[in-house]
């Protein structure tokens, strides 16, 4: 069966957008100037695939076309989580970038300030959402426990940034490029995997091949958009372009070039497939988003 992931994608960012809407507080809540800025970066258009893997994993898992009821909430934090890293790796003293999925970036905005208490809160509401589950309360503190671990400082999204902060101008390698990929970017994108199979009571067997599924994807995901930062332009990547190149960043076209990034892209997402071998049919709306991730082009 021929899946459209044009369908899938908009089908689970309508889901989530419309659990972001419930659960971040209106832009005339007092202080209005917070909730403006945190709603801005939120509501910017992101494609939210972080949420789209995370609910069709606990499809996959809980092997029935309707979603697990209140998973979306889930996939609603660690969209948080992933704007709250936006948000902050926009700022002047990390990437100093002024445009974030083709709009003026939080600080530009709100100032800096502001956007810093933005990331913050929605870093925040993210743990407040996740507290507050409609799963098995032991599923709960699995998700928190793979989500703080996925965001943090170890092999996590947080030391993934301070990999990649410290090694500005050096000579980048193939090792430590694969470590901040894998830790800034990877962590959360296999999070959300495994979470969503979680969430769906899925054995530790079935969690563990999302895992690997989502560390093979995650980083060809990174491996894409390191590509796409040095061939497409501003208006279609919806960010600035050459970034990258004009900060001497640890990329994997400044070690690799740019045929054999696509080919070790590719590589990994048919290494991402066969760790869903097993699961069937019920795995094709995964591996579908998960083609998308190596044939998009912003």
């Amino acid at each position: 069966m021929s899946l459209d992931v044009q369908q899938i994608l908009r089908s689970g960012a309508e889901i989530t957008d419309r659990a972001l809407e419930r659960l971040l507080a209106g832009p005339n809540t007092t202080p209005s100037s917070i909730h403006r800025a945190m709603r801005h970066s939120t509501f910017a258009g992101g494609k939210r695939l972080r949420p789209v893997l995370c609910l069709e994993a606990a499809r996959m898992i809980a092997a029935n076309s309707e979603l697990p009821v209140g998973v979306e909430d889930l996939g609603a934090a660690i969209e948080m989580l992933h704007t709250y890293s936006l948000v902050h790796d926009d700022l002047p003293a990390l990437d100093d970038d002024d445009l974030r999925r083709g709009k003026p970036t939080c600080h530009v905005v709100f100032g800096e300030a502001i956007a810093i208490l933005a990331g913050d809160a929605l870093q925040t509401l993210a743990y407040q959402t996740l507290a507050g589950m409609r799963c098995m309360p032991t599923a709960t503190v699995a998700i928190v426990g793979e989500i703080a671990r996925a965001t943090g400082t170890v092999e996590g999204m947080i030391g993934g940034q301070v990999m990649d902060v410290e090694s500005e101008g050096q000579r980048p390698t193939a090792e430590l490029v694969a470590a901040i990929h894998r830790a800034k970017t990877g962590a959360l994108i296999t999070t959300s995997l495994v979470t969503g199979g979680l969430y769906a009571g899925g054995d530790t067997n079935a969690v563990e091949h999302l895992r690997a599924f989502g560390q093979c994807a995650g980083l060809a995901f990174q491996i894409v958009d390191d590509v796409l930062d040095v061939t497409e332009s501003s208006e279609q990547l919806g960010k600035t372009a050459g970034k990258d190149t004009a900060a001497v960043k640890a990329t994997w076209p400044a070690v690799f070039g740019i045929k054999k990034s696509l080919d070790d892209a590719r590589e990994l997402i048919e290494s991402a497939f066969a760790e869903l071998a097993g699961f069937g049919p019920r795995a094709e709306p995964l591996k579908t988003v998960a083609r998308y991730l190596v044939e998009r082009k912003h």
